[in-house]
C-alpha cells in the first residue's frame, strides 16, 4: 500500500534546512505574515502581515502579498535594516511568496 506524504511535514523539513545555513515567511490560506528576525539574539526586529490594522485588501492573493512585502521593507528601512536573508519558510518560491520577496526588493531590501 502506498502512503501519501504529509505536505506540512515535508515543508517543515525544508524550512529547517534553510534555517540552519533572517527573514521568515508564513502563509495561510487567507493571510500572509513576514518577520525580520535576529537569529543570533533570537529576537524579532520587525514584522508585517495582512491581518494588521490598516491593511486594505486580502492576504490570500498576490496583490496582498506585494503590499505586505512593501510594508516589511518600509519598516525595516525605518529601523536601519537594509540587508536580510530570505527564509521562505519551506514554501516553494512561487506565487505569493515570490510576490512578497520581489515587492520587498523593489522597496529597497537586499537579500
Amino acid at each position: 500500500m502506498l502512503l501519501k506524504a504529509d505536505k506540512n511535514k515535508l515543508r517543515q523539513k525544508r524550512h529547517m534546512r534553510v534555517r540552519n545555513h533572517i527573514h521568515d515567511v508564513f502563509r495561510s490560506l487567507a493571510h500572509i505574515y513576514v518577520q525580520i528576525i535576529d537569529d543570533e539574539k533570537g529576537v524579532t526586529l520587525t514584522a508585517a502581515s495582512s491581518v494588521e490594522k490598516g491593511f486594505e485588501g486580502s492576504g490570500g492573493n498576490i496583490e496582498g502579498a506585494k503590499k505586505v512585502g512593501a510594508a516589511i521593507a518600509k519598516k525595516a528601512l525605518d529601523k536601519g535594516i537594509t540587508e536580510v536573508v530570505f527564509d521562505r519558510g519551506g514554501y516553494i518560491y512561487h506565487g505569493r511568496v515570490k510576490a512578497l520577496a520581489e515587492a520587498a526588493r523593489e522597496a529597497g531590501l537586499k537579500f
